[in-house]
């Protein structure tokens, strides 16, 4: 789950991480409020979950209150890469000495999280790992013993920040990592991280990914996308259904729909569908244990999915029960209508009854014993050629 920029700053400012006093508006008239309680001259910041809002036109400096409403209107409602705008951060306007970037990531071939630090900030670090890697510096976190005085001090000294900021860089790198902990996120991001005309360090920018296996910890954290107006209409209406049913979605505009159990043989059987020349519509996990209902939600989900001109069901029953994921196929099929062709592969647990539960339908299907005989089957109907 992705956070804003705001959501970001407000779990930043917990854990005692400096950031630009701001508010967030909807409305032009909100946004000449906002810059009026601060003063006057702000920057007014599309909130979209994802990058480039400042090259899309995305983040304006306004020196008026008169001038943020203005510059509001233009912003809201403006598409950054495709998503609209529907929210702004109004700002204080800042000056900046100097940009850095501080950010966290999960190294997972080291099973650790890493702090990373470069001296350019303000730009996306892709492309400084890409063009200039010796500009970033990193340090591996031990779980047990946390971010040390020694390794902030490091990451300072090894960037070239002025000695007297030191400590205030390690506050934030110790707070940064709090955040980081504390919330169960895959990525937490300062960039840039500035040096104020004043010689004070702040964080200007904010991102925080948080790893959706742990968001029952988290109640808070779902109620942001809950709160937030963008994020729903951020999500097409599949996705924020797949979501809601508890299913793991990515929708990815082939032609052959997936129902499948198991995020490895999810992407096994998109791999094979590609093989014998198909395209897959999108990844569907429906996990482990699925029962009738589950089925039944995931079928109503790819069947609706513009396009679409034939899909595959593949079942491996352990947990999961073959026959569960007949009748949930079955159920779904007297919902939705459609006129694109299933081809279906149950093997495992209850396999017979489940073959028997489809056979008794009604439903014209098609039936595989093999992965490989599956994928042809599916890639075959959906090019409008006779399945063999």
């Amino acid at each position: 789950m992705r956070l804003h920029e705001y959501q970001s700053k407000s779990l930043f400012a917990k854990h005692d991480i400096p950031i630009p006093q701001g508010c967030v508006a909807t409305t032009p008239a909100e946004a000449r409020r906002c810059a009026k309680e601060l003063g006057g001259a702000v920057a007014v910041k599309a909130q979209v979950l994802i990058g480039g809002r400042g090259k899309a036109g995305g983040i304006r400096l306004a020196d008026t209150p008169a001038a943020a409403e203005e510059t509001a209107a233009a912003i809201l409602g403006m598409e950054v890469r495709g998503l609209a705008v529907r929210e702004l951060l109004i700002e204080e306007s800042v000056h900046i000495a100097q940009e850095i970037y501080l950010g966290i990531v999960v190294d997972r071939s080291q099973r650790r999280a890493v702090m990373m630090a470069s001296a350019e900030g303000g730009v996306e670090i892709e492309q400084v790992a890409h063009d200039r890697p010796e500009a970033i510096v990193k340090v591996t976190i031990d779980p047990l013993s946390g971010l040390s005085d020694v390794q902030t001090g490091a990451l300072a000294r090894d960037i070239g920040l002025e000695v007297q900021l030191h400590d205030a860089f390690g506050r934030i790198a110790r707070g940064l990592y709090e955040a980081f902990a504390a919330h169960d996120a895959t990525l937490a991001e300062i960039n840039p991280l500035v040096v104020t005309g004043q010689g004070k360090l702040l964080a200007l920018d904010g991102k925080m990914v948080i790893d959706d296996n742990a968001l029952s910890r988290h109640p808070d954290l779902s109620q942001m996308r809950a709160q937030s107006a963008q994020d729903t209409g951020q999500e097409t209406p599949v996705e924020r259904k797949a979501r809601e049913a508890g299913l793991s979605y990515v929708h990815l505009g082939g032609e052959i729909g997936c129902v499948v159990n198991g995020a490895g043989l999810a992407m096994a059987t998109m791999d094979v569908i590609k093989y014998f020349g198909g395209v897959p519509a999108n990844f569907l996990d429906v996990g482990g244990g699925a029962n009738a209902a589950k089925t039944a939600a995931a079928l109503r989900l790819v069947l609706g999915t513009p396009g679409l001109k034939a899909v595959l069901v593949n079942i491996f029953g352990g947990i999961t029960l073959c026959d569960e994921v007949a009748q949930g196929i079955v159920t779904a099929l007297g919902e939705v209508e459609t006129r694109v062709p299933l081809v279906v592969r149950l093997v495992g647990t209850n396999e017979e009854r489940g073959q028997e539960i489809l056979a008794e339908s009604g439903y014209r299907l098609l039936s595989a014993n093999t992965l490989a005989e599956a994928a042809r089957k599916v890639v075959a109907v959906a090019s409008g050629e006779a399945a063999t």
